[in-house]
């Protein structure tokens, strides 16, 4: 049988005090005399009384809870963009509701409902879509909620931002596979709806045209319907049908996978297929060919969002909208090797 929760008033029947002394050292401590907030945090540890949360969020104005959602929470990447975001807010006194939208139009929708529904202060958040998402953003702005995007830019008139510039990204990993003689690149990427996909592949295009050779290089492009370890593992087969000897991946999880079909085709990597990844994981460099990918401050980006975020919420109206945008880095390991 489920025990039965204690409430303020057996705490302050305990402690010997008010319902309201009970309040103030659970909401501004510093008012209290240290006798009486000692005695009443020690009948609180006696009685093992939990704060209903929700219940406070309702009966105050202000919330100090926030959103965080974002395509995949199993890429170690948004880990990491989550783990920079919840340590800077914990700093700021804000706590943290993960949500995965996988990427996908209703499930984002779905959890942007339900936050609202939490009455969260704002929302950090990877769109799925940046166009098509504008109008449910605007609707949760009306309704008082903050909300900056993560790992996408915005305009600076609209709304605070923080990303990576994804086609210098890009362009990074074309020069490099262009400059180790690989001639024959395929690009494993995700839906064309992924914001992030197109620009890597806009700065791959763009680093080809620039080669003085560009005549010679011959790039095919695959799609995989996610972007996940399993998916580029499934798309091997189509990825050696166009003959490459070399692969981008959108990100490094695929990678991952296409490493793992490279190995059971009996594809020497670097040798025969050069792979190259993006984000620069953990794992990246663990692999049993340590994988050359483009590295993003996850931790900074997810820290730098939240910064902003709080500003706008404890703002006094006068906050004025950054977009903050970092730059890649390639980090070459063996997989493309020379």
């Amino acid at each position: 049988m489920a025990r039965k929760a204690v409430s303020i008033k057996e705490v302050a029947l305990r402690a010997g005090v008010s319902v309201g002394t009970v309040s103030n050292v659970l909401n501004r401590p510093d008012s209290v005399a240290e006798p009486t907030r000692l005695a009443v945090v020690a009948a609180i540890d006696e009685l093992g009384f939990v704060r209903n949360g929700s219940a406070s969020r309702l009966r105050s104005t202000r919330s100090h809870v926030v959103g965080l959602v974002v395509h995949d929470i199993g890429n170690p990447f948004f880990a990491e963009v989550a783990r920079g975001a919840e340590q800077a807010l914990e700093l700021r006194g804000y706590s943290v509701m993960l949500c995965n939208s996988a990427a996908t139009p209703e499930r984002q929708q779905r959890h942007l409902h339900f936050l609202e529904e939490q009455r969260v202060a704002g929302v950090l958040l990877t769109p799925v879509d940046p166009s098509r998402d504008r109008r449910e953003i605007d609707r949760l702005r009306k309704r008082g909620l903050a909300v900056v995007f993560v790992d996408e830019a915005a305009d600076s008139q609209y709304a605070c931002s923080v990303a990576v510039d994804d086609v210098r990204g890009g362009e990074l990993v074309g020069e490099h596979l262009l400059s180790v003689g690989r001639r024959r690149i395929v690009y494993v990427t995700g839906p064309d709806t992924i914001r992030q996909c197109r620009d890597r592949g806009a700065g791959l295009q763009r680093a080809i045209r620039a080669h003085a050779g560009a005549d010679e290089v011959h790039l095919d492009v695959v799609h995989v319907p996610v972007l996940n370890g399993r998916a580029g593992h499934a798309a091997v087969a189509d990825v050696l049908s166009h003959r490459p000897d070399a692969v981008f991946c959108a990100n490094d999880v695929v990678a991952l996978g296409v490493l793992r079909g490279l190995f059971e085709a009996g594809i020497s990597v670097p040798e025969q297929v050069a792979v190259v990844g993006y984000d620069d994981i953990e794992f990246a460099q663990l692999a049993a060919v340590p994988l050359t990918s483009i590295r993003q401050p996850a931790a900074q980006i997810g820290e730098a969002a939240a910064g902003l975020l709080v500003d706008e919420c404890d703002g006094d109206g006068g906050h004025v909208h950054q977009r903050i945008t970092f730059s890649p880095e390639l980090i070459v390991r063996r997989s493309s090797a020379a």
